[in-house]
């Protein structure tokens, strides 16, 4: 079952982001050169950061064939940190983009370098926010249904690229009101606001990395299924974790201490079953089953 869960939305993972390829290539060659024609030194920072796009899409790609790997005698867990490693690097990726940004447009401004309005620069600009916004939400819409790190991390590099071309629009228009050095402050912005998603998603990777439990929302769901089994008298010990997009969990149920071995193993399965069955990602369950006497409850 979880087999079939991982290959269907490792589909949908590639499909999303073979889009996400096509989009940046278009528009990192119209940024670039719309940029160095109309002199505009953030839309051409803004073109490199949506070519470095392909760069974090050949990573996603990357992280979802590794992790999609099945479990063998070395990785017995599986290889879904492969996505989350992924995931890591892309946000490394967009902290090194945004230094920089912001080296560049600081140098610019230190030269007194002024640039001159040009409409399609403008133009250039509005064309990348819609196209970025639009890619975000696509590619957030199955990050979150498939909660793939690499995924969303990558979700997130097509929003920050949307909000870097709406700083260079509102940097490039204030030149036509007097402020020179309004593109490379733009420019500056743009970097500052790069640096800081990427923090933000290292700093996911790293808490999975370092075996966070999964989001309150699943675990509330995991506790309601388990205390609609009238069969589990008690439970205890619910430990879960995340490995690329699925989730690890383990528990100590307590049943009637009267009853067989099949017995007893019947409720430990259907309860695995339920919890496969409700939970949208791929669920890997381990139980302990224990008899419901004083000595055994917590």
């Amino acid at each position: 079952m979880n087999s079939d869960k991982l290959e269907s939305i490792a589909v949908q993972i590639k499909s999303v982001t073979y889009i996400g390829m096509a989009v940046n290539c278009i528009l990192s060659f119209i940024k670039i050169i719309v940029g160095v024609l109309g002199g505009s030194l953030a839309l051409v920072a803004d073109g490199i950061h949506s070519f470095s796009d392909l760069a974090t899409d050949m990573t996603v790609l990357l992280g979802v064939r590794l992790g999609s790997k099945k479990a063998d005698h070395s990785h017995p867990y599986g290889h879904g940190r492969a996505e989350t490693f992924a995931g890591g690097v892309i946000a490394l990726i967009l902290i090194m983009v945004g230094g920089l940004m912001i080296y560049y447009a600081s140098i610019s401004i230190a030269r007194d370098e002024v640039a001159v309005f040009h409409f399609y620069v403008t133009a250039a600009a509005v064309i990348s926010i819609v196209s970025k916004e639009w890619l975000y939400r696509i590619t957030k819409k199955i990050a979150v249904k498939s909660h793939s790190p690499s995924l969303y991390a990558n979700a997130w590099h097509h929003r920050s690229d949307a909000l870097s071309s709406v700083a260079v629009l509102v940097g490039y228009v204030s030149i036509k009101f007097g402020l020179d050095h309004g593109d490379q402050i733009a420019a500056n912005a743009v970097g500052l606001m790069v640096i800081l998603v990427g923090v933000r998603i290292l700093g996911e990777c790293l808490r999975e990395l370092t075996e966070g439990a999964v989001d309150q929302e699943t675990i509330e769901q995991i506790k309601k299924i388990i205390d609609a089994d009238s069969s589990i008298r008690q439970w205890h010990q619910l430990r879960t974790r995340t490995v690329g997009r699925e989730i690890f969990l383990d528990l100590h149920i307590l049943v009637d201490p009267e009853l067989n071995v099949a017995a007893a193993h019947e409720i430990s399965e259907n309860l695995e079953k339920t919890l496969d069955e409700s939970i949208s990602r791929p669920i890997n369950i381990v139980i302990h089953i224990e008899p419901d006497i004083p000595e055994m409850r917590k």
